[in-house]
């Protein structure tokens, strides 16, 4: 049973993986030419494991920025993981403490998007299956930072290869997974508007956060749709 979750885990995951590790050669290309070495830009993808924060870092460390903004920044990126994880609590509730921590290090995007949805299906969210799925995104995503690393001086800017629009394509793809949910429309229009306000007056990266959070609070003040079920009863009655 065991290794039949960790290899559904592992199937599940493959697309994701196919989709990230441009990515993370994108990481590693930008964090050399951002004077980083390939073992410094190894270790960070090992140790931060976070796309959008990892970039938004190392851009800012290109810039000289003092470290306390580096910090505050990546956690304003990184803000959303805070949601992601009491969203999928439920289903990992009877994780051990070590599990949840492991667990927790190792949630990112499509990670929650799978847990979520598996678990609100009625499938069973172990241990065995999460890790499944999230250890076949992050070997390969260490990897293949170092394997940018290594060839970046060979590819040069990373915008001229034209795989700089890699990471909005994949964010996009990922809030469209969730188009049939409550509410969706009005919700994703409010968080984009005003993300790109607070981009406007506050700045990158807290337009990231800011605009969740207005997601977040529309979201909690709309009343969810009634499902078609409790309308015909309602309407029975």
């Amino acid at each position: 049973m065991m290794r039949s979750d960790f290899t559904e885990g592992m199937r599940g995951s493959m697309p994701i993986l196919f989709s990230t590790m441009p990515f993370a050669a994108l990481f590693g290309a930008l964090a050399v030419a951002n004077g980083q070495t390939v073992a410094e830009a190894t270790l960070m993808s090992a140790s931060v494991f976070a796309g959008a924060s990892q970039l938004v870092g190392i851009e800012l460390f290109g810039h000289s920025v003092p470290i306390w903004v580096i910090v505050l920044s990546i956690l304003a990126v990184n803000f959303r993981h805070v949601l992601y994880s009491a969203a999928i609590a439920p289903f990992v509730g009877h994780f051990t403490l070590s599990q949840k921590a492991m667990s927790f290090f190792l949630l990112t995007d499509p990670q929650f998007a799978e847990t979520l949805t598996r678990g609100e299906t009625g499938r069973p969210v172990t241990f065995t299956w999460y890790m499944g799925f999230a250890i076949t995104i992050y070997v390969p995503w260490v990897a293949m930072t170092a394997v940018g690393g290594l060839l970046g001086s060979v590819m040069g800017n990373p915008s001229n290869w034209g795989i700089d629009v890699l990471l909005p394509i994949y964010f996009m793809g990922l809030v469209l997974g969730f188009r049939k949910r409550n509410n969706f429309l009005p919700i994703v229009i409010v968080s984009a508007l005003v993300s790109v306000v607070a981009q406007k007056l506050i700045g990158s990266p807290w337009h990231v956060s800011i605009g969740a959070l207005a997601g977040v609070a529309l979201a909690a003040l709309l009343p969810p749709k009634k499902s078609e079920d409790a309308a015909k009863q309602e309407t029975a009655r």
